[in-house]
């Protein structure tokens, strides 16, 4: 276990499923209530290994599009963002931003800041894309994206009913 007692954490949830609106900005200092909610056509059949590199390389191009240095993908971080989407899809846990401390601890990287952006979305061709190009339109998601963060990880799950959940986990490495 590292000490991490200094440290910020931010997460922002967006679920593309319906046209209503009601989201989760979330801070160890403050709850910030911002989601939202869109519908799109029939989702084709698609691999979730892809999905997690879509967002990756978009994340990264957007932020080379604003000088900003790119973020390094890591495995250990990607296999527990892997498990909450998981845990989602399954309904094991409720989609949110619960356990994310502990998601954060378990993937033993001291770190000096933290955040997390979860999505959730139905009935579109390409998920990733959308849910990527909502979170840069989120005042509430794109700091996270725009943060001051060298490591991410990506993970995403399908349930049968065709939702997939998306979760992005951002570090800054001490």
């Amino acid at each position: 276990m590292f000490g991490k007692s200094a440290f910020g954490v931010t997460f922002s949830v967006l679920i593309l499923a319906s046209g209503l609106t009601a989201a989760y900005a979330l801070s160890l200092t403050a709850v910030k209530k911002s989601t939202l909610f869109c519908r799109g056509t029939l989702s084709a059949n698609f691999q979730t290994t892809d999905l997690e590199k879509s967002v990756f390389v978009r994340i990264n191009r957007y932020r080379i599009s604003l000088g900003l240095p790119k973020l390094t993908l890591d495995e250990r971080i990607s296999k527990q963002a892997r498990i909450h989407s998981q845990n989602m899809a399954s309904g094991k846990v409720p989609f949110s931003h619960k356990g994310f401390l502990r998601r954060v601890n378990a993937i033993a990287i001291p770190y000096s800041s933290a955040a997390e952006n979860v999505a959730l979305n139905k009935g579109y061709v390409d998920p990733a894309a959308e849910a990527v190009n909502s979170w840069l339109k989120s005042q509430e998601h794109l700091p996270n994206i725009k943060g001051n963060y060298n490591l991410t990880g990506i993970g995403v799950a399908v349930n049968d009913k065709g939702e997939v959940y998306l979760t992005q986990i951002f570090l800054h490495q001490k």
